[in-house]
């Protein structure tokens, strides 16, 4: 890919989503919005988790919200409930909010600067829940 086509593709996911900082993202998840958390559970362990957030790593996010999927999370809602997905910091996320778009949800965010911009905000974090081993990826409950 070349850098003009990388520009072109995080230009778009721009258009499609709402950025938020991370103040306004944890004021909209008091509002209702639900944050999911796309980090890889190792990152999570080593940096900590936010409150409240659903866990659902990367490689499994359109499986666990594909509205048609077997393999749904049971924890996400309908296609017009507010998501903000959060990442380590800001990229991943925002590519993930757009491909969201596609797959219906009206109303799609992440949040700038991720879980860096998080913490550095000194908004709350919690370590994780333990994994249960035989518990498939991205279908635990949020985080207390």
């Amino acid at each position: 890919m070349t850098r003009r086509a990388l520009d072109d593709l995080l230009e778009d996911a721009r258009n499609r989503i709402e950025r938020l900082e991370p103040a306004a993202a944890d004021a909209a998840t008091a509002r209702g919005a639900l944050l999911i958390d796309i980090r890889a559970a190792q990152d999570r362990e080593r940096d900590g988790a936010v409150p409240g957030s659903l866990h659902v790593p990367r490689t499994v996010l359109e499986w666990r919200l594909d509205p048609d999927s077997e393999w749904r999370s049971p924890h996400v809602d309908g296609l017009d409930r507010q998501l903000v997905l959060i990442c380590d910091h800001g990229y991943s996320s925002l590519l993930a909010a757009a491909t969201l778009v596609e797959l219906g949800y009206t109303h799609v965010g992440d949040v700038v600067g991720g879980f860096a911009a998080w913490k550095a905000a000194g908004l709350p974090t919690t370590a994780p829940r333990a994994i249960d081993p035989g518990e498939l990826p991205g279908m635990a409950p949020p985080e207390p």
